[in-house]
């Protein structure tokens, strides 16, 4: 079927800053509760549908691939908390995890170590049958009936383990209702709490619940104390943050000796505790905040003495963690991890009897773990790097981290890691005697086999003479530039053009965040077709330490795009791919990377999907009524006061600089109650470049979140979609995959 693409109208639109005058012909499209702005997204939906019909039996076989690969009916790891072993289950066929739980052996005092007690059930040999003496303490699927989108942004249960407190949102809009369950009775209970954020939790008592609410532009800004019983109508007001480039959130220490209130912008923060023992006491500020100075606290116990271990970035940009007394916070502050540049500090987290300490070097994240069960002091700790007990293959892009670990008293410490070919792994790591227990590695069905993958590490040269790291991942046998380069060879073939291959780029480069190596089962659908899916590590994202993300943000944001395109360039001067075999994709502010490399450098890429894309960001700064804007500042700058930030952002905004050349294919996929990046960003960026001539396709889910659609399967749909129409445009559309018709697959995929 062939439609034509919508045609949306034009009103004429001004706005004047800085003596500069818009006009703006799309904005009429913000109003979400117009009949005309749904009529024209439901229109934009069915030209996606029409555009891509011809794609259904592939996302059909794509959806196939991901379901052969994945056991559906799985059971989570049993992590101890109190008196139980929690863990999840997913069942075949139903969209959401179901929670459950059963009970642990008690701790002896007199042995609270011992190795029984601190070790999980072991695992069955049929997921779908229920442990002995399993309680369902929540089924998602129950929970969701009825509803097109739901998700759970609270879930915590009372440390006597009676009462599970969760909050549901069922718009996509993440503001969340609270509920209370007592788990012995299966009651209900009266107490029901509207429009909160996430992360609500129980004090030590259980008496009372601390939750956080959310401003008109969706900024949490205060936290409140609910009495478990009481009408929510007489909830204390416990801490309020009138800035509004300021967050606030609230949750409990390990240790559950206190709790905590934090509050920060993307540059500044401060913290406020309070003893446990007295929750309706009044929190004390920890350390006062001071612009341009990050840090975060944790209690420990270290030789004897209660200390909160700090960590900050005043006179430290890559950031260092210091000691003060529980009792004496502005006593001179004892350095326990000294600032390294280029080592990026990400925290420590305090256990009884060892700490656990979290960094990036080298652009890859990496652990490490210090005794404290000798009675070791602050001068006594000793520092030892994990290594997980099987190693990935190829380069070694593997990323660890400490996972599940919410019991203070636990003497094991659980660690997860993973590559981009080798399937996430969870071990319990003995930190006492030294050794590592497997507890699960992720299953992929259908003969799935490392080895049949490679992965490695190259550098793209930037304009002024960075070097931006590039990940790549492809299936050994079908990249023929790639296949027999060793790691460390800097030798490239000559390219011929049977040797240049199809090729996904992916980007962020956005508030310090990482890409870093992760196993995907949905990308094994473009692997297995030969198509190579490569990572760009750009500026302002946080792979390479502070300077890495400072370098990309305020006046030296476009070092992100031209770092990607030099990445894209790169793969092509060296005879991997070639810009009509290059697909260039990126979500939310990575969504912004996409548009802009569009405007800048159309020629490189034969497409470009761009998902929750920020492609109107001018717009969105310069108004402090919508939700987030101010926070924003702190990363983009603030055009509404600042000529030079104003004019900057208009230079490289995507909507801004849409012109007449040829672009390429583009999917822009968008939810309408995204309330962190708004459905209309996309919509009139997408009207524009039709303007000019673009293939530009936009889908709107009318009922889902800035994550997208809820529900496994869902999701997976939705990714087939976008899966489908990337082989597509890399010309792979027909090219097979490893799922028979029946689901299964072929031996080696």
């Amino acid at each position: 079927m062939s439609i034509p693409p919508p045609a949306a109208k034009r009103i004429h639109v001004t706005r004047t800053h800085h003596g500069d005058t818009v006009t703006d012909h799309y904005e009429w499209m913000r109003d979400k509760t117009s009949e005309d702005v749904l009529a024209h997204l439901r229109a934009e939906n069915a030209y996606a549908d029409a555009r891509m019909e011809h794609l259904g039996p592939l996302r059909e076989q794509i959806v196939a691939e991901i379901r052969s690969r994945t056991q559906e009916t799985d059971m989570g790891i049993p992590v101890r908390e109190g008196d139980w072993w929690y863990y999840g289950r997913t069942v075949e066929g139903q969209q959401y995890g179901i929670q459950c739980r059963v009970a642990a052996r008690p701790i002896d005092p007199a042995d609270p170590t011992d190795p029984v007690a601190w070790t999980p059930p072991a695992p069955l040999k049929d997921p779908a049958q229920p442990r002995e003496g399993e309680q369902v303490i929540l089924d998602a699927n129950v929970e969701a009936e009825g509803h097109d989108f739901f998700s759970l942004g609270t879930f915590d249960i009372s440390d006597d383990g009676r009462l599970l407190l969760f909050g549901v949102d069922t718009e996509g809009d993440e503001r969340y209702t609270l509920r209370i369950r007592n788990l012995e009775t299966g009651e209900q209970l009266a107490d029901e709490i509207r429009e909160t954020s996430s992360g609500a939790f129980f004090d030590s008592s259980g008496r009372y619940v601390f939750y956080s609410t959310v401003d008109d532009s969706w900024r949490p800004d205060t936290v409140w104390r609910h009495e478990v019983g009481t009408e929510p109508a007489t909830d204390v007001q416990v801490f309020h943050e009138p800035d509004d480039s300021y967050w606030v959130g609230a949750g409990r220490t390990r240790s559950g000796r206190y709790l905590v209130i934090g509050a920060s912008s993307s540059v500044t923060s401060e913290t406020r505790v309070l003893d446990a023992s007295n929750p309706t006491g009044e929190f004390q500020l920890l350390w006062p905040r001071e612009q341009g100075v990050e840090y975060d606290a944790d209690h420990a116990v270290i030789g004897g003495r209660d200390w909160w271990l700090i960590t900050h970035n005043k006179n430290a940009p890559d950031f260092t963690v210091v000691a003060v007394p529980v009792d004496d916070p502005q006593a001179n502050p004892v350095t326990v991890i000294a600032h390294e540049p280029g080592r990026r500090v990400e925290g420590v987290d305090a256990f009884a009897r060892f700490l656990v300490f979290d960094y990036r070097k080298d652009g890859l994240p990496k652990t490490a773990v210090a005794r404290l069960d000798g009675g070791e002091g602050l001068d006594g700790l000793r520092w030892q790097q994990l290594t997980p007990p099987t190693a990935a293959r190829g380069e070694g892009l593997l990323s660890i981290g400490a996972c599940g670990n919410p019991e203070w008293r636990q003497p094991t410490l659980r660690i997860g890691y993973t590559s981009f070919i080798e399937p996430a792994t969870v071990a319990s790591y003995d930190v006492a005697a030294g050794f590592y227990t497997i507890l699960k590695r992720q299953p992929v069905l259908g003969g799935y086999a490392s080895a049949d993958y490679a992965e490695k590490r190259d550098w793209a040269t930037a304009a002024d003479g960075t070097r931006v790291p590039i990940s790549l991942v492809w299936k050994r046998g079908l990249v023929p530039a790639l296949d027999g380069l060793a790691p460390s060879d800097d030798a490239r073939p000559e390219p011929s053009p049977p040797e240049l291959s199809p090729l996904e780029l992916y980007g962020y480069g956005s508030y310090e965040a990482s890409m870093d190596p992760g196993f995907s089962i949905p990308r094994l659908s473009l692997l297995d077709r030969g198509v190579v899916f490569a990572i760009a590590h750009v500026r302002g994202g946080g792979e390479l330490g502070r300077d890495w993300y400072e370098k990309g943000k305020f006046g030296h944001k476009k070092n992100t795009f031209t770092d990607f395109i030099a990445a894209a360039q790169h793969l092509v001067d060296t005879g991997v791919t070639a810009p009509d075999r290059m697909v260039a994709e990126g979500g939310s502010a990575g969504g912004l990377l996409m548009g802009a490399v569009a405007n800048m450098a159309p020629e490189l890429f034969a497409g470009i999907l761009a998902d929750v894309p920020f492609v109107d960001p001018l717009t969105s700064i310069l108004d402090p009524s919508l939700p987030l804007t101010v926070i924003e500042w702190d990363e983009w700058g603030n055009p509404l006061d600042d000529a030079e930030a104003y004019h900057y952002i208009k230079s490289y905004a995507p909507y801004e600089n849409v012109t007449d050349q040829r672009y390429p294919r583009i999917l822009a996929v968008t939810s309408l109650n995204d309330t962190r990046v708004l459905y209309v960003e996309p919509a009139k960026w997408v009207a524009r470049l039709r303007e000019v001539g673009a293939d530009a396709i936009l889908r709107c889910e009318m009922e889902a979140g800035h994550g997208g659609v809820s529900g496994r399967y869902s999701a997976w749909n939705q990714r087939a979609i976008e899966l489908a129409w990337l082989l597509d445009v890399l010309g792979k559309a027909d090219a097979l995959g490893t799922a028979d018709g029946d689901g299964g697959t072929d031996a080696t995929p």
